[in-house]
C-alpha cells in the first residue's frame, strides 16, 4: 500500500514493540505518551502492542503509569488543552496502559541491553509482535551514540524474518556540520539509513504537511511559484516564550543552533523544494535535499544576531535573557537570528529567502509569507495611485492555521482608491480538528515504516552546511550591545537593515 493510499484508509498500525530511551523524561511525559494516547483514541495504535519504558529512575511498572496518567489527566483539564474533553478517555489510556512495562537501568550498561532483549523476547512471543521493535532515544544527546552502540553490540536492531527494527532519533542531530557527520557515521556503524528516522516535531503539524498538497495539488500557484513572479520570502518562527528553565541547554546552544538547521530549514525545503515524482519517502527527500545544495553558504555579511533584555509580554514584566535561571549575568548567547538566504537553482535565482526566529518575541506565530512582484503602475497614473500594495500570500502555520490571499481591490467610491483586502481561509472553519500534540502522525509513520516526514543522513548534512561559515564567524567573535532588543517586540534594529539593504520591509509580528 503507498503512503497516499496508506493515509487514505486510516488503518491501525501492525503489531510492535516500542522501547523509550528516557521514559521519565519531559518529552515522553509532554508529547510521546500524550501522542499515543490520541493514537488510541482515533483507533490507529497498534492492536498488539507493548511499550517498554528504560531510564535510571527507581520505579515500578505501576508507579510509571501512574505519574504518566496524572499528568496526561491534568494536560486535559487545562484551558488551553490539545485534547477534546475535560476527562480521560478511560478505554484509549486503557490499551496503553496495558501495554506498558518499565526497565530501570544504566543507559551505559551492558547489562541493561541484555535484560532488554529478555522482556523484548518474552514479550513478543506472549503478544505475537512479529519481532518488530521502535526504539526511540528521548534522550540527551550525549546519549545517542552509546545507546545506539550498545543495541548494536546486543544484536537487538538485527531483524529477523519478516520483523524491523528502527530507531527514532531527536533533536539536537548535532551541533556543527562535523558534529552531524560523525553521529551519522556512528549510527551507520549499527545501522541501516532505512531503520534511522531522524525526527523533527514541526513535520508533524498538520499545516506544514498541507504545504505540498496547497502547492503541488493547485493548478493556480505552482504555475507562479518562481522567480518571475515572487519578489521576497519570509519565514518567521517567533515565541513569546523565554528560555523557561532550560537555560543550560540554551547556554551551550543558542537560537542557531537550536532553530535553524532543523526548524526553519524544513519550511524552507517544503517551500522551494521541485515536485517530487511521487510521494515515496526518497523521492520527497531527495527534492529537499536539493534545495539545501543549491543554497549558498550564508556569512556573518547576510545574518544577524541578538538577545532580549527586560519587557512586557500580554502586559507583564519579564526579565532579560541574562537573568534567566542557568544563564551567564555576561551571556553572548543569541535568543535571536535573522539571515538572508539565496537558492541560486533556475526556481529560485535572485529570489531572497528571509528567515528570522526568536525569543520572547511580541507573540508567538509562525508563517511562511510570500511576497510577490507588483503590477506595473502605469495604468494608474493620474488617478491618484502613487504606488501598488503588495500582493502576499501567507500561510500560517501557528496558531490559527489558515492561508491568507491579501491583494489589491478598489475601494467603494467616484475615485480610483485601491486598498489591500484579505481572502483568508482557516482550516478550524472547514475540518474537525483531531486532538494532537504534533507527535502523532510522526509515530504512526513510524509504525508504518513511512519515512517521507523524517531526515536523510544527506539531508542533515547538507543543511548544516549552510549555516556551517555562520556559526564559525560568529564563534571567533563577540557580539556588541547585548542585549540588543526588548522582550515583546519584533526583534533588534539590526534585523530590519538587513532587509532595508534590498529596499525591504519585515511583515509586522502580530
Amino acid at each position: 500500500m503507498s503512503a497516499t493510499d496508506r493515509r487514505e484508509a486510516a488503518q491501525p498500525a501492525p503489531p510492535c514493540a516500542m522501547v523509550i530511551f528516557g521514559a521519565n523524561g519531559d518529552l515522553t511525559k509532554r508529547l510521546v505518551v500524550p501522542a499515543l494516547y490520541n493514537l488510541s483514541r482515533s483507533n490507529l495504535l497498534p492492536e498488539r502492542f507493548a511499550l517498554i519504558g528504560v531510564d535510571h529512575g527507581d520505579r515500578s511498572t505501576e508507579t510509571w503509569k501512574a505519574a504518566l496518567h496524572d499528568f496526561l489527566e491534568q494536560s486535559v483539564k487545562s484551558p488551553d488543552s490539545e485534547f477534546e474533553g475535560k476527562a480521560i478517555d478511560a478505554d484509549a489510556w486503557g490499551r496503553v496502559a496495558n501495554a506498558m512495562r518499565y526497565v530501570k537501568g544504566d543507559f551505559l550498561d551492558p547489562k541493561l541491553y541484555a535484560a532488554l532483549g529478555d522482556v523484548l523476547q518474552k514479550l513478543d512471543a506472549q503478544e505475537k509482535l512479529g519481532g518488530a521493535v521502535l526504539f526511540y532515544l528521548a534522550v540527551a544527546d550525549r546519549f545517542f551514540e552509546p545507546v545506539a552502540e550498545q543495541l548494536g553490540k546486543a544484536g537487538l536492531v538485527r531483524a529477523e524474518g519478516a520483523g524491523w527494527r528502527r530507531l527514532i532519533v531527536e533533536k539536537p542531530f548535532g551541533h556543527s556540520l562535523q558534529s552531524a557527520k560523525a553521529l551519522n557515521a556512528h549510527l551507520l556503524q549499527w545501522l541501516h539509513e532505512d531503520q534511522i528516522y531522524r525526527i523533527d516535531h514541526f513535520l508533524g503539524k498538520e499545516t506544514v504537511q498541507n504545504i505540498m498538497a496547497f502547492r503541488f495539488a493547485s493548478g493556480l500557484f505552482e504555475p507562479v511559484w518562481n522567480r518571475d513572479r515572487i519578489d521576497h520570502v519570509q519565514i518567521t518562527v517567533a515565541e513569546s516564550i523565554g528560555v523557561e528553565k532550560r537555560g543550560s541547554f540554551y547556554e551551550a546552544t543558542g537560537a542557531l543552533r537550536d532553530m535553524v538547521p532543523n526548524h526553519l530549514f524544513q519550511l524552507v525545503a517544503m517551500t522551494a523544494m521541485e515536485p517530487p515524482v511521487s510521494f515515496d519517502a526518497d523521492a520527497v527527500r531527495s527534492q529537499k535535499v536539493d534545495v539545501f545544495k543549491a543554497t549558498r553558504a550564508v556569512g556573518a555579511h547576510d545574518a544577524v544576531r541578538g538577545q532580549y533584555g527586560g519587557g512586557h509580554i500580554a502586559g507583564t514584566a519579564v526579565n532579560p535573557y541574562r537573568e534567566e535561571f542557568r544563564v551567564a549575568p555576561d551571556s553572548d548567547t543569541e535568543t535571536f537570528v535573522a539571515m538572508r538566504l539565496n537558492i541560486d537553482n533556475w526556481r529560485w535565482a535572485g529570489v531572497p529567502f528571509y528567515l528570522r526566529t526568536g525569543k520572547r518575541m511580541a507573540k508567538r506565530t509562525t508563517e511562511i509569507a510570500i511576497r510577490f512582484k507588483p503590477a506595473p503602475i502605469a495604468l494608474f497614473r493620474g488617478t491618484g495611485v502613487d504606488q501598488m500594495n503588495a500582493d502576499w500570500l501567507i500561510l500560517q502555520i501557528q496558531p490559527d492555521e489558515g492561508i491568507r490571499l491579501r491583494l489589491n481591490a478598489k475601494r467603494p467610491g467616484p475615485v480610483v482608491a485601491l486598498e489591500s483586502v484579505a481572502m483568508d481561509f482557516k482550516y478550524a472553519d472547514w475540518f474537525h480538528r483531531q486532538p494532537a500534540v504534533g507527535y502523532e502522525t510522526l509515530l504512526y509513520d513510524c509504525f508504518m515504516g513511512d519515512a517521507t516526514l523524517f531526515q536523510r543522513a544527506d539531508q542533515v548534512e547538507a543543511a548544516w552546511a549552510v549555516v556551517q561559515p555562520l556559526l564559525d564567524a560568529w564563534n571567533s567573535t563577540v557580539p556588541s550591545g547585548f542585549p540588543n532588543y526588548n522582550a515583546g517586540s519584533d526583534g533588534p534594529r539590526s534585523a530590519d537593515e538587513l532587509l532595508a539593504r534590498d529596499g525591504r520591509t519585515w511583515r509586522q509580528i502580530r
